[in-house]
């Protein structure tokens, strides 16, 4: 694959003399996600990094995968089930084509991050082409090498604005030994109220979904544990719960249907009900996904601040984030210091800013 890479370098190299802004590109299954990219009156090249694929080292023993960036994520997840683990932070794929380099360059988790982790916490070590053509290496393939400035994770959810990730080593776990979701007919304020008494109990909740007056609360782990807690909780048992998952992470959900722009506001568990209008809740009640009403596109940029005031206010922050007017900001603005922090990042890695210049910003 070095021939691969000495077409990227190439490639880069070209773009950073010419101030020509690079798209990175795999499968193309998130191309809707972020800001569009700045191409300042210029055209816009793609950087495809799906020839650059394959899995470079996969140790079951250790817990640990490591792949080149235009690997398909069903490919990395097939190998990982013949040994019946997972990647536990459940990432979307939002396409068939979905790569594992697009995958940790948007930095989205699935149902079961509340429980496990963000991707993030996952994410062991990196190679990177930089701005200038150089292939950086951070981090490794064990858990003690990421201590201090992590910059392997840095580049989780940075959406290709720093470099092209070449490859990631990534830690993965057991797929649990059982597993089973019950359903519980409860209001918004109750289902929040319910999902943080049974975060603070020792039961093995994996994933919640609230939409419509009904809680879905999945429950993984070993056989004893699951058959405990379902005595202990009631419920209705779901019982066809792994396609049910699937459509919650994958944005199937008859809630994500239409066209209204999605956004994603990101709280504190225990905040209480928001009446912003119907919602689907995540994450024991941290992840609240919200249709806009159809008189917000009238004034977008007013609906906008209002999602923003709300988590502000609960301490937490809102994207758009699927659809919309995007000239509204997809991201929550930073506060000064931490966007002087990104502006120093992002010169030192990229410094003629030719990577999907102002996805982010």
């Amino acid at each position: 694959m070095q021939h691969t890479i000495e077409r990227f370098q190439e490639q880069v190299r070209s773009a950073a003399a010419a101030r020509r802004p690079l798209r990175i590109r795999g499968g193309g299954t998130k191309d809707w996600y972020g800001q569009r990219i700045d191409a300042a009156g210029g055209e816009t090249a793609i950087l495809d990094t799906r020839a650059h694929a394959g899995i470079v080292d996969y140790e079951p023993s250790e817990l640990v995968i490591t792949a080149r960036c235009g690997t398909p994520l069903a490919h990395i997840e097939a190998a990982l089930a013949e040994r019946r683990q997972m990647l536990p932070f459940e990432p979307p794929h939002f396409g068939p084509a979905a790569t594992l380099g697009g995958t940790v360059a948007a930095g989205l988790s699935g149902p079961r991050r509340a429980s496990a982790g963000a991707l993030r916490d996952f994410v062991l070590g990196v190679k990177l082409l930089d701005g200038k053509g150089e292939v950086l290496t951070f981090g490794g393939q064990v858990m003690k090498n990421v201590a201090g400035y992590d910059v392997s994770r840095l580049l989780a959810g940075s959406l290709g604005t720093l470099g092209l990730l070449l490859e990631v080593s990534v830690k993965v776990l057991p797929v649990p030994l059982a597993g089973a979701t019950l359903r519980f007919a409860l209001g918004e304020a109750d289902a929040i109220r319910k999902l943080n008494e049974w975060a603070g109990q020792p039961l093995p909740l994996s994933a919640s979904c609230w939409h419509d007056g009904v809680l879905a609360l999945r429950l993984s782990g070993a056989r004893a544990a699951v058959d405990a807690a379902v005595r202990a909780l009631g419920g209705e048992p779901l019982a066809d719960d792994a396609r049910f998952w699937q459509d919650v992470r994958e944005q199937r959900h008859a809630f994500f249907d239409g066209d209204a722009p999605l956004w994603r506001l990101a709280l504190p568990p225990a905040t209480d009900a928001l009446a912003l209008g119907p919602q689907l809740i995540e994450w024991g009640g941290a992840q609240r996904w919200l249709r806009a009403p159809a008189d917000a596109e009238a004034d977008a940029a007013a609906f906008a601040r209002r999602m923003r005031a709300a988590a502000t206010a609960a301490g937490g922050h809102a994207t758009l984030f699927r659809g919309g007017d995007k000239a509204v900001g997809v991201f929550q603005p930073l506060a000064p210091a931490i966007a002087r922090i990104h502006e120093r990042l992002k010169a030192g890695f990229d410094p003629a800013n030719i990577f999907n210049p102002g996805r982010m910003v």
